[in-house]
C-alpha cells in the first residue's frame, strides 16, 4: 500500500472512531502543524462531511488534501465547543480559519486596588486585584467618563502610598490639586476612607451604566440636606445631579423598559464579515463596537455570527442575560435568552445595529478604494456591467450629443471615458455636413457613421458601451447606422432621456430606472453632462467665429486671412474692441488696422 492510500485509510479510521458528541476538532498537515480548528455539535458527522463530498470552494478542497492527522477534544455543551474553538483559533491562528481582525489594544478605566483607589485611563490590564471597566472603542468616551466622575467625586490623582502607617506618620502634605478643589486631601487625613470609598462605589455604578441608581442616591442626599436646612451642601449635590443628567442626555436613549441587553448584527461580503455589537443599560446605549472577521472557507453566516458573539463577549466581559440577534445561530448559550425581534423597541435596536454595521462596511470599502484606486475602478465598472446587463466590463465608453441653435449650425460632440474617467484627448466634435435644418435623428445617423467608419478604417479601438443622449428616436437612428457598419450586437448601446433619467434599450419598449444614488447612474450622468458641455462650447465658439467673420468681412480691404489672424489673436469682436491700436497694428499692420479701428468706432 503506497503512502497516500495509507494516509486516506488512516484518516477514515480516525473519523469512524470519532464520538457523536459536541467538541472541537483539529486538522494537522504533514509537518504536524495545525491548519484548521472547528467546532461541532456531533464530531463524527461534522468531520466525515469533509471527506464524503466534492467541495465547490477551492480553498476547502485544498484544505482536505493537506490533512494528515485529526485530533479532537470532547466538551459538555455546544457553547463550550464554541468557546474552546475561539480560544484555539486565537492561540494557533490556523491558516484556513477565519482571522479576527481586532488585535489592537483597547482603552480601559482602572480603579486601582489600593487604599484611597485612583481612577485612571490605561491600555494595559494587570491582574493585581484592580477593577477594570471596558474595553472602550472610543478614547473620547473614556475621557468624557473620567471628566464626569472627576466633577462628581473629587478623587486623588497622585501615586502616593496612603497606607494607615504612612498616614499615621503624617508623611505627606496636600498639593495644588487640594488647593483648587480637585481633591479633598486624604493624604493629610482631611477626608476619611469611608467617605472616599462611598464616591468610588458611585463611580463604579456610573461606569457600569447604572446611572439611575446613582441619580436616586444623589437626590436622596440632596433632599436630606435640604430638610436639615443645609442649603449650601444641598446645592453641591444639585450640581452633581445636573452634571450626571447632562451626561445621560448625551447617551442614545432607546427605551427605559430595556435594560442589560446586548445586540448583535452581521454584514458580509466576499472576503470579510462584520459583527456589530451594542450594549444597552437602563434604556441607553453605553457601548458600541464592530468586529471584523477575515473569511477563509465556506463559513456560514450562523458560524460567523456565533464566533463574533463569543469573541466580543469574552473581550468585553459581557454577562447580559438577553441578547438580540437577526437570526438563529443554532446554539444556545448558558443562562442567556436569545431574542429575534419582529416588532417594537427591540426590533428598532436591531435595525440600529444593522445600520451601524452597514455603514462600517461601506466606510471600510471606501477607505480600501482610496488606497487602491484600481480596485475602486474595477468595482464601479463591475457594478455598471451588472446594472446595465452588459456582457463585458465597459472600460471604454463613448457618449454622443447633438447641438444646434434653432436648426442653424448643427454640431455634435463625442466624449470618451476610459476606466470610468474622462479621456479628454480622445474627445471629438463634428460639424454636421449632410443634414439641412433641425433634424436630430438624421444628424445622429451621420455622426455615428462618420465616427465608427473612421475607427474601423484606421483599426482604432471600439468602445464596449455607447451612450446616446436622447430618447428612442436618436437611439433608433444610431442603431440603424451601426447595423450598416455591421457593429450591431458588437457594441452595447443605451440611450438616456433627460426628463426622468430613463435608461433606454434598443429592443426593449420598457425603460429602466436606476436608483438615483447609484454609482452607475452617476457615471452615466457625468458622461451625458460632459458631452453636453463639450458640444455647447464648440457650438458657441463656432457661432462666435461666424459672427466675427460676418461683421469684419463687410469692411473694405479686409479679407479672410486678415480675419483669421485677428480671430487667432483676439478670439472675439468684444476682445478686439478692448484691444489697443498698437496690439492690432502688431498683428495685421498699420494700414489694415486703421480700417478695423475706424469700423469698430
Amino acid at each position: 500500500m503506497d503512502s497516500e492510500n495509507y494516509l486516506i485509510e488512516n484518516l477514515k479510521e480516525i473519523v469512524s472512531n470519532l464520538p457523536e458528541l459536541p467538541g472541537v476538532y483539529q486538522y494537522f498537515n504533514s509537518e504536524g502543524k495545525i491548519i484548521y480548528v472547528g467546532k461541532a455539535k456531533n464530531l463524527r458527522k461534522r468531520v466525515s462531511s469533509y471527506f464524503s463530498k466534492v467541495h465547490e470552494n477551492r480553498k476547502t478542497s485544498i484544505l482536505v488534501k493537506k490533512i494528515s492527522n485529526i485530533r479532537f477534544i470532547v466538551v459538555d455543551t455546544e457553547e463550550d465547543a464554541l468557546l474552546l474553538e475561539n480560544n484555539l483559533i486565537k492561540k494557533y491562528q490556523p491558516r484556513y480559519n477565519v482571522l479576527l481582525k481586532d488585535d489592537k489594544s483597547f482603552p480601559w478605566i482602572c480603579i486601582k486596588n489600593e487604599p484611597f483607589p485612583r481612577v485612571f485611563f490605561t491600555r494595559n490590564v494587570i491582574r493585581d486585584g484592580s477593577q477594570y471597566f471596558g474595553p472602550y472603542t472610543s478614547v473620547p468616551m473614556v475621557r468624557t467618563l473620567l471628566d464626569v466622575t472627576k466633577r462628581l467625586y473629587p478623587i486623588r490623582n497622585c501615586s502616593l502610598n496612603l497606607s494607615d502607617l504612612n498616614l499615621a506618620r503624617e508623611k505627606y502634605q496636600v498639593c495644588l490639586e487640594y488647593q483648587i478643589g480637585n481633591c479633598k486631601g486624604p493624604c493629610e487625613s482631611l477626608q476619611t476612607e469611608e467617605e472616599y470609598n462611598e464616591g468610588i462605589v458611585q463611580i463604579k455604578d456610573i461606569l457600569k451604566g447604572n446611572l439611575t441608581s446613582v441619580l436616586v442616591h444623589l437626590k436622596a442626599k440632596m433632599d436630606h440636606l435640604a430638610a436639615e436646612y443645609k442649603f449650601e451642601e444641598a446645592e453641591l449635590f444639585k450640581n452633581k445631579i445636573a452634571v450626571l443628567e447632562h451626561y445621560k442626555s448625551k447617551s442614545t436613549i432607546v427605551s427605559s423598559s430595556i435594560s442589560n441587553i446586548d445586540v448583535f448584527s452581521l454584514e458580509e461580503d466576499e472576503n470579510y464579515a462584520y459583527v456589530n455589537f451594542l450594549r444597552v443599560v437602563d434604556g441607553a446605549i453605553i457601548q458600541a463596537h464592530t468586529l471584523e472577521i477575515k473569511k477563509r472557507l465556506e463559513e456560514s453566516k450562523e458560524e460567523l455570527l456565533s464566533l463574533g458573539i463569543i469573541e466580543i463577549r469574552q473581550k468585553f466581559f459581557l454577562n447580559s442575560k438577553e441578547i438580540i440577534l437577526p437570526f438563529s445561530i443554532g446554539i444556545q448559550l448558558k443562562d442567556v435568552k436569545m431574542t429575534i425581534p419582529q416588532i417594537g423597541d427591540k426590533r428598532k435596536l436591531l435595525e440600529l445595529s444593522e445600520r451601524n454595521v452597514k455603514f462600517y462596511k461601506l466606510e471600510k470599502n471606501k477607505q480600501l478604494s482610496l488606497r487602491t484606486p484600481q480596485n475602486r475602478t474595477d468595482r464601479v465598472l463591475g457594478q455598471m456591467q451588472k446594472d446595465l446587463r452588459l456582457s463585458e466590463l465597459p472600460r471604454r465608453i463613448e457618449c454622443f450629443d447633438n447641438s444646434n441653435m434653432q436648426g442653424a449650425q448643427p454640431v455634435a460632440a463625442c466624449v470618451v471615458f476610459i476606466d470610468g474617467k474622462p479621456a479628454k484627448r480622445e474627445y471629438r466634435h463634428f460639424n454636421v455636413k449632410t443634414v439641412e435644418g433641425p433634424n436630430d435623428f438624421a444628424s445622429m445617423e451621420e455622426i455615428i457613421f462618420r465616427r465608427y467608419h473612421r475607427v474601423i478604417n484606421e483599426n482604432g479601438q471600439l468602445p464596449q458601451l455607447i451612450i446616446i443622449d436622447g430618447g428612442k428616436g436618436q437611439l433608433t437612428s444610431a442603431m440603424l447606422t451601426l447595423e450598416k457598419l455591421q457593429l450591431r450586437g458588437v457594441i452595447a448601446v443605451i440611450g438616456i432621456a433627460k426628463r426622468l433619467e430613463e435608461i433606454i434599450y434598443p429592443d426593449d419598449p420598457i425603460p429602466m430606472y436606476l436608483d438615483k444614488n447609484s454609482e452607475t447612474l452617476r457615471v452615466i450622468q457625468y458622461l451625458r453632462n460632459e458631452a453636453h458641455r463639450f458640444g455647447i462650447t464648440f457650438h458657441r465658439n463656432k457661432r462666435s467665429k461666424e459672427f466675427i467673420i460676418n461683421e469684419l468681412s463687410i469692411i473694405p480691404g479686409i479679407g479672410e486671412k486678415t480675419i483669421e489672424l485677428l480671430m487667432k489673436r483676439f478670439k472675439s469682436v468684444s476682445r478686439l474692441r478692448l484691444a489697443t491700436p498698437k496690439e492690432i497694428i502688431l498683428e495685421i499692420g498699420e494700414s489694415r488696422a486703421r480700417k478695423i479701428i475706424e469700423h469698430l468706432k
